[in-house]
């Protein structure tokens, strides 16, 4: 587990922004969304996972979607406006957006993607997403995260 002191860059962001945000800590080692929701004792459908995607016209995209549900391709390329679209390579994930697999979050990449959430966000007044590591996460005001990175919201999952 990290320190206190051992902020993330999410967290610094947060913070510089004046955003309030709570930090959930939980074992790296966990193995998907669903069971990090299980160990933090959160609804699945309120935490999110972060991923990033590349069009048809090599544009990149992010895309968030609650770790009990899949991202539709179809339905996250016509959100995008590409004909196709799929997901970048775990190996290019680092030099792209600056973060892992398993820590990737909206805040702080390396450029800014054009980012869509899927509708279930508007069920919930705040969300937990990647604080920027394996093992971190972040609880954020949805509209605090929309201040940080501008977002659409449309419907790109499948169950």
């Amino acid at each position: 587990m990290s320190s206190a002191n051992d902020k993330t860059n999410v967290m610094r962001l947060l913070e510089n922004a004046k955003i309030p945000f709570e930090r959930r800590s939980f074992d790296p080692e966990a193995p998907n969304g669903q069971e990090i929701a299980r160990i933090l004792g959160e609804d699945p459908s309120r935490v999110f996972k972060t991923l990033v995607t590349v069009g048809k016209s090599n544009a990149h995209y992010v895309f968030m979607v609650p770790v009990c549900m899949e991202l539709d391709l179809k339905k996250a390329a016509a959100a995008a406006g590409e004909k196709s679209i799929e997901m970048v390579k775990s190996r290019e994930l680092l030099g792209l957006t600056g973060y892992v697999h398993g820590g990737c979050s909206p805040i702080g990449m390396k450029k800014p993607f054009r980012t869509t959430v899927d509708e279930a966000v508007s069920l919930f007044d705040s969300i937990l997403f990647s604080g920027g590591r394996r093992g971190e996460m972040v609880e954020v005001a949805v509209e605090g995260l929309r201040r940080l990175v501008p977002f659409g919201i449309a419907d790109v999952t499948k169950p």
